[in-house]
């Protein structure tokens, strides 16, 4: 393989690395959200299977808990053995095999994502390297999932969302409204976003609001 090849689309990826993930013992991964490497090949990374023998770990910005489903598939992850970890800091979208194959996701044009996979060692150290520092920084699933749900997450998006009153949406929620308000902050500082309406925005990118 050459040292860095330009692919598009994730049907030529996987094409072109079914057979490195077959034989993977170490997958560390980064991405924004869990739809980044599609299920579509059944090598693909984020497919649920035994990890047994297997070194698995994975980066994940807050917006995969918004939703029921991917917060669950996260959970089911973590029970079969992977370390699952949150972290409220932009990410480059990575894979890494074995500490030896990167692979970079790209931006979509034409409605393909582009890939860029890296064997290059010196390349995939410094990638390597990036990856230990968002892993490191990162926080355990079980415990975030915790504090997202003491929040009421989902509960002050659809209020944040319904464009009512602090007043009001703590009056629904039951809570004082100096608690709302702390929630809020709490929750935009979860999601890492600079703005309520940052955070309804990111709500809607998930298809919950």
């Amino acid at each position: 393989m050459t040292d860095v090849v330009m692919v598009r689309g994730e049907a030529e990826l996987f094409e072109r690395t079914a057979h490195l993930f077959e034989v993977a013992t170490e997958i560390s991964c980064a991405a924004r959200d869990l739809h980044t490497w599609s299920v579509a090949h059944p090598a693909a990374p984020e497919r649920e299977q035994s990890v047994r023998g297997m070194t698995i770990r994975k980066v994940y910005q807050p917006g995969v808990l918004l939703d029921p489903a991917l917060a669950g598939h996260l959970r089911r992850m973590a029970d079969n053995g992977a370390g699952i970890r949150i972290t409220e800091r932009e990410i480059n979208e990575t894979i890494l095999l074995d500490r030896r194959i990167a692979i970079v996701a790209g931006d979509r044009v034409g409605g393909v994502r582009g890939y860029t996979v890296i064997s290059s060692p010196a390349l995939v150290q410094g990638i390597q390297s990036l990856f230990e520092a968002a892993w490191h920084g990162a926080t355990d699933l079980e415990a975030y999932q915790a504090r997202f749900t003491e929040l009421g997450a989902r509960e002050i998006l659809e209020q944040l969302a319904s464009g009512c009153k602090d007043e009001t949406a703590a009056r629904v929620l039951g809570v004082s409204l100096r608690t709302y308000r702390r929630r809020v902050a709490e929750l935009m500082e979860l999601l890492g976003a600079s703005s309520r309406f940052q955070a309804g925005a990111r709500a809607r990118e998930a298809g919950l609001l």
